[in-house]
This record gives structure tokens, C-alpha cells and sequence, in this order.
């Protein structure tokens, strides 16, 4: 029998069952239903609408529902519509009659919005643990590699000289920031809805603060219709997912960039590298590339939802089963996306002197310009002159290292033979040594900075 059954002369179609019920996939809430279930038994008896005795009775019962479940020794009925229903029917079946009264007051909507957000909180916090481990991996990282110079890129063109730490850094720091999104709509989430019902509310006078506390929340919700309509916290988590899923496939793109022979700037460990089926030299960097597949699976179930929530009127609707779907592959997903290119980053080994070796002459230009701008010169005007040496040193097949001093001052009388000493890879990048630069010093401090922020 349904929770709903009174009102029908005859049982829903087969297929429709089928569709209608969530069970495959709610069934993991089982946990957060238990113990919101415990706790709105202790409400209503708080409140006066069941003795002591009775929510005792419910609260033992449900915890051997829950040990049921722990053990995988509950078994689950064909009219189990839902983990809400599966539960209260055993429930029932282990303590009688009295089980009908668990749902006194409450609605499956209310329910539901409680157990989905209780579940998001509690997998944000797993997925915060392992955005940071994997933040402390880059820091290791950065440590390991201080002494790397690599070219840096802008528009896949090398652009200047940068340490491969502060290129690891970077990607830190846009971990910092998924994680402050990541906590932000935790505490967004923390809103209690058990106790709006249907949608108006609970017609029992049930301290809905005193149960926002039992049951961990931060408040309860100021208002029954939004709160069981609003899955606002499910589509951030999507695209929490999805903006992480973004800044994780950059950072994969650039590996496996960094990985190809033509590069040569890293080597991966055979542990998170695949073959060919054909080609035997074949080294694939696939867990690379499935990190960076995830992010358009990631995106298309943000899309998804936000498309689903888009049309509904001000109330539950029953296309919200479709949310904890989304949620629970996204975060499935992230689970092992997160320690998976976590081992890819510790275990790959650097070619440091490839590094060096694929570093460009010119892009030392803006060094050679900032050494006229030192001498007085306009950097505009200083920017057009090295455009000319740059010219010029391609022209005699030569490099700015290489081309003679008197071609320099062929193009401008300030050049020195100081010039060449601003022409080192190592002078480069030090003398950027503002907060934030790529210079020795700063990346340590910047280094010390990162430690802070996980502390």
C-alpha cells in the first residue's frame, strides 16, 4: 500500500511505477532520513503530539532500520516508492502501529529537501578534504620544482620566462577559490526545511528552531513555500562541480600539452598512464584527458538542472526528483577525479634542463626594453625600438643573446653592453619580484602564503 493510497480506486500502471519512483536513486539518503526521522519523532513529542514513550519507540525503531540498512540486511519492497516510504514501512513492520505516527505533521516534500541538504553537506565536506589535499600536493610541488624555469604562455605563444612553481601555485590559488565557493554554499545549504509540510507549514507546534539545532542546521527556513520548492543548493553544487571541473581541465590540458614529446617538460608515472592497443612506444596521459572530459559532463549536469528548475511555479513539483541524480554523479565523480589527479601531479617526474632548453631568446624582449626604460627612454618608445632588434636578429638568423652590440646601437644610441647582462633566464624572473611575481623570493613567500591559507 502508498502513502497515498485513500484517495484511488485502482493501483498505479506498471510503467508508470516504474517512472514514478526515485528508490534506485534516493536509496543512499537512507542515512539523513534515519536521523531527520529520529529527530522530528523527538519534536513531536517536544511539542506534545506523541508521549515520551511513543517517539522513544520510534527513535529505537528507526535505529535498527539504520543498522538494517548498514548491515545490507534490509530488504526493500517492490511498493517502496521511495526511501521515505521503504523506511517508514519497515519501521512500522518493527514497532506496529505507532509508526504511523512518524508522519505526523510532516510531508514527504519537507522530508526530502531536509534528508537532500543534510547529504550536500555532509559530501561537500568529503570533497573539501580532497580539493585540499590536492591543494597540498601543489604546494609539494612548488617546493620540489623552485628551480625550474619554463616558458610561460599568452595566446599558446611564449611570452616570458616564469618558474614552474608560481605556474603551480597558480592553479592553487584557483583551488582557494573553488573551496571558498565550496564552503559558501554549505552554509547556504544549512537552511532547515523540515517543517514546512506539503508547502504552508506544519499545523503542530513544533520548535522548528530547536530542531534546526538537533539536526545541525544553522536556521530554520523563514518561509514553507520556498522551502520546499528552492533546490537553489543543488545548482550550486553543480556549478561548483562544474566551475572546478573547468579549472581542473585546464590545468590538465597544459600537462598533457607539457607531457608530448614535441614538449617534453614532464613524464608521467606509469601508474596514471595507459597504452595502446596497437602502438607499443604509446604512453597515454588518459587520466589527463578523462579530467578533462569530466568538465562537459559536469557542465551539461548543471545545464540540466538549471533547465528543469527554470519553469516551475512556486511549490514542490515532481520534477525535482531530478535533482538528486545530478548531484550524486557529480559528486561521485568529483570523489575520484580529486585523488586521481592528485597521484597524476605527485608521482610525474620534471625535465627541468627541457624546460630551459625550450625557452625562446626573444622572449626576453620585454627585459631588453625595460633596460632602455631604465636609461630614460619611453617604454613605448622602448617597445618599438626592441620590435626592430627583434626584427633585425631574426633577419641575420641570429638571437638577441648573439647579435653584436653595434647592431643595438645601429637601432638606438642607449643600448650598452649591460643589455646583455639583463638577458639571463634567472635575471628575468627575479627582477620580478613585485607581490605576486614569479621571482625566487616572491614564490617562497608566496609558497608560506599557500601553507597559511590551508591552515
Amino acid at each position: 500500500m502508498t502513502l497515498w493510497s485513500g484517495r484511488f480506486r485502482a493501483g498505479l500502471n506498471s510503467l508508470a511505477s516504474v517512472l514514478n519512483n526515485s528508490l534506485p536513486v534516493d536509496r543512499r539518503l537512507y542515512k539523513e532520513d534515519i536521523r531527520g526521522s529520529q529527530a522530528w519523532a523527538q519534536a513531536l513529542a517536544a511539542a506534545g503530539v506523541i508521549t515520551s514513550t511513543e517517539a522513544e519507540t520510534l527513535v529505537n525503531g528507526l535505529q535498527a532500520v539504520l543498522e538494517e540498512m548498514e548491515s545490507e540486511t534490509f530488504q526493500f519492497s517492490e511498493k517502496d516508492e521511495d526511501i521515505h516510504t521503504a523506511v517508514e514501512r519497515r519501521l512500522t513492520e518493527l514497532v506496529g502501529a505507532i509508526g504511523g505516527k512518524l508522519h505526523t505533521g510532516r510531508s514527504r516534500n519537507d522530508q526530502v529537501a531536509t534528508d537532500f541538504r543534510l547529504w550536500l553537506i555532509s559530501a561537500a565536506l568529503r570533497l573539501d578534504a580532497a580539493v585540499d589535499s590536492l591543494q597540498k600536493t601543489l604546494i609539494q610541488r612548488a617546493e620540489t620544482d623552485l628551480a625550474v624555469i619554463l616558458p610561460g604562455y599568452t595566446h599558446f605563444q611564449q611570452a616570458q620566462p616564469i618558474l614552474l612553481s608560481h605556474w603551480w601555485l597558480s592553479h592553487f590559488w584557483t583551488l582557494q577559490r573553488d573551496r571558498e565557493r565550496l564552503r559558501q554554499l554549505s552554509e547556504r545549504a544549512a537552511v532547515m526545511p523540515l517543517g514546512s509540510a506539503a508547502l504552508a507549514g506544519t499545523t503542530f507546534p513544533i520548535d522548528r528552531f530547536a530542531l534546526a539545532k538537533n539536526l545541525g542546521f544553522s536556521v530554520p527556513s523563514p518561509n514553507s513555500l520556498d522551502a520546499i520548492s528552492d533546490r537553489d543548493f543543488a545548482a550550486e553544487f553543480l556549478f561548483w562541480a562544474a566551475l572546478t571541473g573547468v579549472h581542473l581541465s585546464r590545468m590538465a590540458e597544459a600537462l598533457i600539452l607539457y607531457s608530448t614529446v614535441e614538449y617534453g617538460f614532464i613524464n608521467m608515472a606509469d601508474e596514471f598512464s595507459t597504452g595502446s592497443s596497437l602502438m607499443p612506444q604509446k604512453k597515454n596521459p588518459d587520466m589527463l584527458e578523462l579530467t578533462r572530459g569530466k568538465a562537459g559532463q559536469f557542465i551539461g549536469l548543471l545545464t540540466g538542472l538549471l533547465t528543469t528548475l527554470k519553469g516551475l511555479p512556486s511549490a514542490y513539483d515532481k520534477d525535482l526528483q531530478e535533482d538528486k541524480s545530478a548531484v550524486f554523479e557529480a559528486a561521485d565523480t568529483m570523489e575520484v577525479l580529486l585523488p586521481v589527479l592528485e597521484g597524476v601531479i605527485s608521482t610525474l617526474t620534471v625535465n627541468a634542463e627541457r624546460c630551459r632548453q625550450a625557452i625562446h631568446p626573444a622572449v626576453l624582449a620585454t627585459d631588453l626594453a625595460d633596460h632602455l626604460v631604465a636609461r630614460g627612454i619611453p617604454f613605448r618608445e622602448a617597445h618599438e625600438v626592441v620590435g626592430k632588434v627583434v626584427r633585425l636578429a631574426e633577419e641575420k638568423g641570429l638571437d638577441l643573446m648573439t647579435l653584436p652590440l653595434s647592431d643595438y646601437r645601429l637601432i638606438h644610441p642607449a643600448f650598452t653592453d649591460e643589455l646583455y647582462s639583463a638577458l639571463s633566464l634567472e635575471a628575468s624572473v627575479n627582477r620580478r619580484s613585485v607581490y605576486g611575481g614569479t621571482a625566487l623570493n616572491t614564490v617562497k613567500e608566496q609558497v608560506d602564503l599557500a601553507k597559511k591559507a590551508l591552515a
